[in-house]
Order: C-alpha cells, then structure tokens, then sequence
C-alpha cells in the first residue's frame, strides 16, 4: 500500500495531499502518516501550517508523542491553532504542567489565545487539580470577555467540581444564560463526582423540565447516582426512561457499563450478564464492570471465567483496574493459586512495575499467609509510596508478626517524617497483647499529633487496641471522651471488644450504659455480643431479657443474633429452647447447625447430636466435624466414630491440626491407643492440641513414662506448651503416684515455660497430694494461694478427705464448702458417707435430714450399651449378664422413668436384625421376669 500511495500521489495538487491530512487523521496509522508526511515535505506544503498542525495531532493519536514534539520544534512561525494542537498532545500524553507551561509562554510572548485555547487549559488543571491556577484562568476569561462561550463555560464548571469546589460549580451553572446538554451533563457529573448524588438526581429532574434532551451521558450519569444511593426503584426508572431515549441501545456503552454496574450491586447479576451479552461492542470497562459483578455476588469461578475468556478477545486487553479488581478478590477469598496465576500474567504482560499493582500484590500474599512473598515484593520494589509501606506494615500485623509491623513502622518514620490515619489504622492491630501498651500509647501520641482527636475511626481502633493490651481504663476513658460524637460503631468496639477478650460483665455494664444514659439504638452486632457475654458468663435472667430485646427488634432477624441465641442457651444448659430457636429461624446457614450441633455436646445431648448431624443441610465443615467427633468422643462407641473418620477423609480434613487432635481423643477414650497414635503420627502438622491430646491418651491408659517422654518431645520440637498442657501432665503424675515430679512440674510452669498457674492447675495439685495421703500439705497449699480458692479446689480435698477417712479435715472443708456452694449435693453426701464410714450415724442422719429439708438431689448418673447401631438405655440385670462382652457399652443406672413394652422392645430388635443371640436372651427374660426389669430402648 505504502508504494501504491507513493506512486498515485506523486504529481498532486496541494488540495489532494490536505485531503490526504485530513483522511489519515480520522485513521491514524504511523506507516501512512509517515508516508503522508514525507509527501507533505516533497510537495512543499509543510509551511502550511494547517498540514504541520494535523501532522502533529496524529503523530500524538498514535502514540509517537515524540514525533509530536520534534514537528512542534521545526514550525517557527506558530500560530494559536498550532499552539492549541501542542497542548491538547501534552494533554492526550498526560503531561498537565507541560501544557500549562506552554500556556504560560504563550501569554509572555503575546500570542493572542482564543477560547478553545483557555477550554484546552481549563481541561489540564482538572486532570491535576489545580484549583489557584484554574480560579486565574477562570478571571482570565471573564476579563477576556470569553465566558459567554458555552464550551469554556462548561469546562470551567467541571474543573470545579473535579476541584472539589462544587459551590463554585453550581454558581456558574446557575448564571449561564444559555445551557446545552454538555452543560447539564457537567453539573450533573460534577455533582456524583462529589458524592452530592441525591443533588445529580435533582439536576437531572430540572433538565427533564428544561428544552434539552438526555443523551448517553446523561443516562449513565443517573444510573451511578441511583447506584450510590441504593435506590432500585429510580434507577429502573432511569433504565426505562434510557431506553425510551433510545440510550441503552449497543452503541451506548457507557450506559451498559453502568447498568452492569447496577444491577450487580443489587444482587441481579443475571440482569447484569443479559445486558452484558447483547453489547456489540464491549470496552474494558464492559468487562472489569461484569468481572467485579460476578465477584461481588459470589460467583468467583464465573469471574475467572471471564478473566480467562477476556484475554482471547482482539479489540480489548487486561489493564491495570482488571488487575486491582481481581486481586483483591483472591485476597479476601484467600485464594492463593488463583493469586498466584494473576501475578503470572503480570510479569508476562511486564506491567509489575505499576504501583497500585504491585501494592495490590503485597496485600495478597499477606492475606493468603505468605508473608514471605509479601516480604520479597516488599523489598524488591524499585519504588514505594506510603500506601505500599502501609500494606506491608498491616500485613505482619495480621499475621501475628507483631515485632516486624512495628520494626518497619519505625523505618516508615525515617523515610517519611510524617505518616496518615491508615499508617495508624495498620500498625494499631500490632499491639494485641500487655507487652505492647507501651509501643500503643507511642501510637496515641501520633494520633493526637495528627490532630485526629475527632476522627472516629481511629478512636475506634485506639479503643480496640487498649482493650487488647488490657488497659480498660484507657479504652473506656477514651470512649467517654467521644461520647458526645459517637456512633453505634464506637460503642460496638467497646462492647464486642470486651467480648472477644473474656471481659463479659465489661460489655454487659457498657450496653446498659449505652442504652440508658445515651439511648444509642443497638444493632445486630451490639446484640451478638451482649447475648455471647451472657452465655459465657450463664447469666439465665440476663439472657432472656436480652432475648426479648432481641424479638422487639428488626436485628432479632439476623441470623447471626439467632446463631448467637442458639449458642448462649446452650451454654446454659437450655437445649429445649435452643432447639425452639433453631427451629424457628428461616435462614440457616451452616453456622446455625454447628450451633446447634454444639449445644447439644455441650450439654452431653449427644444422640440428638448425631441425629442432627445425619440430616445436615449443607456440606459440613472443620468446626462441624471436630464437634461432631468430641460427641463420638463422648459417646466412647467406636463405631461411630470410624464413620466420622471417613467423613474425615472425605471432605479432605485429614490435614487439619484441630481435627486430628480431636480423632485422637477419640480413639485414645474409646480404648485404642494403637489407632490414636496413627493419627499423630501422620498428621503433617502437629499442633498444640495434638501434642496436649496425646499426652493426655498416654495418661488415660496409664503409660506414665510415655506421657512425660512426649511432654519432653514436644519442648525439644519447639512447641510453647499450654493450659491443658500442664493440666494434663499433673492428671499424669496424680494418677501415678509422681507426686515430687508433678510438684516439680508446677512450681517450674512460670518460671521455665512462661505459664501462670490457673484454677484447675491448683485443682490438680491438690487432688495429687490428697491421693497420695498428704493433707496438710493439701490444705497449707490452699491457704497459700494468692487468689481465694474456687469450691472445685475445696472439693478435690474434701474428696481425699473422704477417700483416707480424716473426719476432722473433712468437716472443716465441707463447712467452707457448704458456704461458698450450699445447694451443691454433692458436698453433703461425700460428708454424710465420712460419718457413716467413721460410725457418726447420729450426724448422718442428720445430714440426711438437712439435704431432706433443702430438697436438694444429686443429678442421676446414666450410662449406655451400643447394640449394633442401636443405643438401648436401662436392659435389666439378667439380659445384661448374658449380653457377649462386645456388646457392652458402660452399664445403665436404674431410674424410674416409664418403660417401653418388651414387645416393642423386641419388634424393633427384628426390624433392625440384632442377632438372635440378643433377642433369645431377651425372650428369655420376659417369661423368667415379673415386669419389674422391662427392657427401655
């Protein structure tokens, strides 16, 4: 083609090669505009400056800026025009000051300016925000009588609003005394551009009014305001009023974008995706609006489909907002690989060295626990904005890396003296623990040098951080202080706060507050976290009153509250009305069974735990699973348990620390060391749980050596031990006699491991010295405690007492007891069998009648046999004689509850075909029996 222009063009006339220009401009091609450029020169017509002003707008269109600028170089003589064209090339390139510059040189070498030439300004100092130099301008053309053209007006009403003086805007929109569409369009996009959207509705309602017509923009422009405004009903209205405009037709592709837009953010994305399917021609912003609706809805896999379909499409490319659209996804989501094949087509497409890219990348491997990565990008970057330190720094404080986030905020300080409020907002959840109140309080004073003592965030998250450093006072001091100005969020972070760091009654007295002195309307997470303080700390009255708080609100419907519900009622025993709930909810979701589920362990409810198990709605996870075999565990029936295993297996949670420590309680309880041990051993990582479980298996089947050799492997492994740790290690050694090695184990908790001992480590360290005879040590270890002792403390000595029949002691402790807990039975009975065993019957009987009078009852002990798959409760003595030993699982008690019929008995024994050994006994029985042992299923 180049050699078929040349020789048909060869001997034009001047008017030809212009028309050429002009040509070639609508289609700008470098090889025929260098062709054309090279005819101008060989037919002389370059002088003119018409041909070098169109030459140089094409060499800018595509993409030979430098073309541009060497052309603008050679013409001597310039004119306003080609002046016009230079800046608008800067503009097109992104070079503002460049063009404002020349601007500037234009007026000092007095060239005069027209009105394009101050639009062409105007349209740089809005790209850079400049609002002094774009407030001169403005002057300028009022002084220069040019205001009255209705483009420059326009332009002088977006720069405005892009300024963030959108006063300034409306009093020029106002006095304008001619108005075209483009006029509307700027006011009414100036206002979504300040967030002012109920006021770009308005604007569009006064332009309805006026004689001009929306167009694309107008219509794209509502749609976003509806969009901001969560405003269904209007923005259907504007759609409908779009397409009788004949705007929502293919070609308008801003308004399709923005319908995309639309309909994903309120949920409709099939709305969305039909709209999106019947654009004939599809930008990029077509397709990050469709890949950010999918991912806003939940439809991840559908958004990597067309990521994945958008890079085969011609006419568009991946850019950089594709790029920061996904990856946040893959952040939230924690999808690692998928993370990991985006930073692939990063480094091939080499657009790593974009800042917000790799900014976005940081934040990925930090939220999908690869800080390393996170690290390697971090350091490697050739250049770093505050953001990017910002994101490192709140990385390794989500990782728990507490020592870097505050290391490296220090480095932030040297490179940059001064630092922003989300500089503040990442380094603050650092500091989770007592050691760091001090680094906190260094982070206040930043707080309030910043001048920031009104921002509510971050007082919110200051709160937050003196309540994890364990200063309440602070936090609380800091809440009165904003009292005035707080929202429900500020008193939310006390509340669950105190919540989440075990300070229950705290967060009770804050929500009484807050509702009686402030009347702040609480909310759905203001209630989760006031009922979860009742629960854990089983206030009955206090939780049903929270309940009917609860039920007079539209919050009562979420279903957190009533997961939350669920959960605090069966901490207090209540299964009955935490199954009335369960019921009742129409939403469940998994967290509702896994409540349930739980309340039912809790309360050893465990058959109607496995019934609900076995009807499950959803696919189960890891909490569902390791509750579910802490009732197998429970339950001590094996083979349950192997089931329960194989949903292990299944669902791919063999790999899971938590659930491996719970399979090999299970096993460890139901009598098979040998399988528990498998189990540690081929769990990849070995957790805490895992060690302190295994620990406690050796114990439970008496291998005393074993357990204090794995208590030794698991220092040398490098694991910090815990609570449970020291408490099973002292159950150990009191099982065993180790009475001098469990004493030693105690007193070194703190000062070798770094362990405070609690309630039940004293519990053990009295049953140990009880069981071995030694009860003044006992009891001088009591009195010795710092703390006053809880009853379970009393109790493990009145129990020793009780066992090596010291009268005496046993009194004096059963009178403490009898104060701290008197409605606790138990205490009266382990003393009346100390009278009886010593031949005190006078004060037996009495005690009797005293536990008489209170109407006092010891709870009834119950115990099951697993036949098959059948759990029979209460068989009489002679079948249970008879039963083979593989058949016996723990003895029922007798009670005196209604008995089933032996016919239905044994009806249900055919339909589940228990062996006929089982059902002969059985038979046996009935006939042999005067129906005082009638079988119970």
């Amino acid at each position: 083609m180049s050699y078929r222009v040349q020789e048909n063009f060869k001997n034009t006339r001047l008017q030809d090669v212009f028309n050429m220009i002009r040509h070639v401009t609508l289609e700008p091609n470098i090889i025929n505009v260098t062709i054309v450029h090279a005819l101008t020169l060989k037919v002389g017509c370059f002088a003119d400056l018409r041909a070098a002003t169109s030459l140089l707008t094409v060499y800018s269109r595509t993409g030979y800026f430098g073309s541009s600028m060497a052309l603008f170089d050679e013409v001597r003589d310039k004119d306003t025009i080609f002046l016009n064209a230079m800046m608008s090339a800067y503009i097109e390139n992104k070079w503002f000051d460049v063009a404002f510059d020349l601007f500037v040189k234009m007026i000092g070498e007095g060239i005069q300016f027209d009105p394009t030439t101050l639009v062409i300004v105007i349209s740089s100092l809005s790209n850079n925000k400049s609002l002094v130099q774009g407030q001169l301008i403005h002057g300028l053309s009022i002084k220069a009588g040019m205001l009255a053209d209705t483009f420059l007006s326009n332009a002088v009403i977006d720069m405005y609003a892009k300024c963030g003086h959108l006063g300034s805007s409306e009093f020029l929109f106002a006095e304008m005394e001619r108005r075209d569409i483009v006029s509307w369009n700027s006011i009414i996009s100036g206002c979504l551009y300040n967030n002012r959207h109920e006021k770009s509705l308005w604007y569009l309602k006064e332009m309805n009014c006026s004689e001009n017509r929306a167009n694309g923009v107008t219509i794209s422009c509502a749609i976003a305001a509806c969009t901001c405004l969560q405003e269904f009903g209007v923005g259907l209205a504007v759609h409908g009023w779009g397409i009788r405009l004949g705007c929502v037709e293919s070609h308008h592709i801003a308004v399709a974008n923005s319908l995309i837009s639309f309909y994903s953010q309120f949920r409709d994305v099939n709305a969305a995706e039909c709209i999106f399917e019947e654009m004939v021609v599809k930008n990029v912003i077509s397709w990050n609006a469709m890949i950010k609706g999918l991912a806003l809805n939940g439809a991840v896999q559908e958004a990597f489909n067309l990521l994945h379909d958008m890079q085969f499409v011609r006419s568009v490319e991946p850019d950089i907002t594709t790029l920061v659209t996904v990856l946040p996804l893959c952040s939230e989501l924690m999808l690692l690989r998928e993370g990991k094949s985006v930073h692939g087509f990063i480094i091939r497409r080499e657009i790593g060295s974009e800042l917000s890219v790799v900014n976005c990348l940081v934040d990925m491997y930090s939220k999908c626990e690869n800080v390393e990565k996170s690290e390697y990008l971090f350091w490697t970057m050739p250049k770093k904005d505050l953001v990017t330190w910002n994101t490192m720094i709140s990385g390794y404080a989500q990782n728990g890396r507490s020592w870097e986030a505050q290391n490296l905020f220090k480095k932030l300080l040297s490179w940059c003296s001064t630092c922003t409020l989300p500089t503040l907002l990442a380094i603050l959840p650092s500091c989770e623990s007592p050691e760091s109140l001090e680094f906190g309080r260094s982070i206040h004073g930043w707080h309030q040098k910043l001048g920031l003592l009104n921002d509510i965030l971050a007082s919110n998250s200051l709160m937050y951080m003196y309540i994890c450093c364990g200063d309440l006072l602070s936090a609380s001091t800091l809440l009165c202080r904003i009292s005035a100005k707080a929202d429900v969020t500020s008193w939310n972070t006390f509340i669950t706060g105190c919540t989440q760091k075990s300070h229950f009654w705290e967060a009770l007295q804050c929500f009484n507050f807050m509702r009686q002195k402030f009347h702040i309307d609480y909310d759905s997470i203001t209630l989760v976290s006031v009922v979860s303080a009742s629960g854990n700390l089983e206030l009955a009255l206090q939780g049903k009153l929270i309940h009917g708080l609860v039920l007079k609100t539209p919050s009562g419907l979420d279903i957190r509250v009533q997961n939350s519900l669920v959960t605090m009622y069966g901490r207090l025993g209540d299964t009955e009305s935490a199954r009335l709930i369960f019921n009742h909810s129409h939403n469940h979701n998994l967290c509702s069974w896994n409540c349930m589920i739980s309340a039912f362990v809790q309360n050893e409810d465990v058959k109607k735990a496995l019934e609900l198990f076995r009807i499950l709605d959803f696919e189960p996870n890891e909490i569902t699973i390791s509750t579910v075999v802490s009732a197998c565990t429970q339950l001590g029936i094996l083979e349950y348990g192997k089931q329960i295993h194989g949903h292990v297996f299944r669902f791919g949670f063999d790999k899971n620390p938590s659930i491996s420590a719970a399979l090999l309680d299970m096993y460890s309880n139901c009598g098979r060391l040998d399988v528990a041990l498998r189990v540690f051993h081929s769990s990849p990582e070995k957790s805490v749980s895992a060690w302190n479980s295994l620990i406690s298996a050796y114990g439970f089947h008496n291998n005393t050596r074993r357990a204090i050799e794995t208590f030794k492997e698991m220092i040398d492994s490098g694991i910090s031990p815990t609570n449970s740790t020291f408490v099973n290690l002292l159950s150990v050694c009191s099982h065993s006699g180790l009475v001098d090695e469990g004493c030693w184990y105690y007193d070194h908790m703190f000062s070798k491991y770094g362990m405070l001992p609690a309630t039940e480590h004293h519990v053990c360290m009295v049953d140990m010295l009880g069981r071995s005879g030694r009860l003044h040590e006992a009891y001088n270890f009591i009195k010795k405690l710092k703390i006053p002792p809880d009853p379970g403390i009393w109790g493990a000595l009145l129990s020793a007492c009780n066992y090596h029949g010291d009268l005496d002691m046993g009194r004096e402790v059963a009178d403490i007891l009898f104060s701290l807990e008197p409605e606790n039975v138990s205490y009266y009975v382990a003393l009346c069998n100390m009278y009886v065993a010593a031949g005190r019957w006078e004060e037996s009987v009495n005690l009797r009648t005293i536990i008489q009078d209170k109407q006092l009852k010891k709870t009834v002990g119950y115990s099951l046999i697993d036949v098959g798959l059948i759990l029979v409760n209460h068989l009489p003595s002679p079948v249970i004689s008879q039963l083979p030993v593989n058949h016996l699982r723990h003895l029922p008690s007798s009670t005196n509850e209604g008995r089933r019929p032996v016919k239905e008995f044994q009806d249900l024994l055919r339909r589940s075909k228990i062996c006929s050994q089982f059902f002969n006994i059985c038979s046996g029985v009935q006939s042999r029996s005067s129906g005082v042992h009638t079988p119970r299923i």
